[in-house]
C-alpha cells in the first residue's frame, strides 16, 4: 500500500531555503505534509522519534542537505541506511554542492537522487516544484507500515 499524500521531513539549515521549498511544495497543490529540521542530530532524532520528536510521524521521502552544522548529511545517509527501520525512506540530497565527489558519494551512500540547489530564485522554486510533482504524482513513496515491514 502507498500513501496518497507525501510526508517529507526537510534538513535544511537555511531558512530561506527552506521557505522556498515549503512554498514550492505548496505551490503545487498536492498533498505534501512538509516537516522541517535543521541539522543532522535533529534529523536522527526525528526519525528515531526521540525526545521532542516522539510521536513524530514517519516521513515517506527525506530532502537532506549535506553541509549541515553537528552531523552533516553523509554521516546522516550513513547512519539512516544502516538502520534496518529507516533504510527504506527515500533520500533525496539537496544541496549547494556541485562537486563530482559528493554526487558520487551520495548515491555510494544510497541517496536515490542528487540535486544541485539552482542560485537563482526563480530557478529554485522551478526544480523544487519538479521534486515535489515528481515525488508526488510519478514515484512510489512506501508508507509508513509497508516501510516497517521492510
Amino acid at each position: 500500500m502507498y500513501s496518497p499524500a507525501v510526508r517529507v521531513l526537510l534538513v535544511e539549515d537555511n531558512e530561506d531555503d527552506a521557505l522556498i521549498v515549503r512554498e514550492a511544495f505548496q505551490a503545487t497543490r498536492l498533498a505534501h505534509l512538509l516537516d522541517v529540521v535543521r541539522d543532522g542530530e535533529e534529523t536522527m532524532s526525528y526519525l528515531r522519534r526521540d525526545g521532542r520528536f516522539r510521536g513524530a510521524p514517519r516521513p515517506n521521502l527525506l530532502l537532506l542537505d549535506i553541509n549541515m552544522p553537528k552531523m552533516d548529511g553523509f554521516e546522516v545517509l550513513r547512519e539512516l541506511k544502516a538502520d534496518p527501520d529507516l533504510r527504506s525512506i527515500p533520500v533525496l540530497i539537496l544541496t549547494s554542492s556541485d562537486r563530482e565527489e559528493d554526487v558520487v558519494r551520495s548515491y555510494s551512500e544510497g541517496a536515490s537522487t542528487f540535486i544541485t540547489k539552482p542560485y537563482r530564485y526563480k530557478n529554485f522554486v522551478r526544480v523544487m516544484k519538479q521534486v515535489a510533482l515528481y515525488w508526488g504524482l510519478a514515484a512510489a513513496v512506501p508508507a509508513e507500515a509497508h516501510a516497517k515491514q521492510n
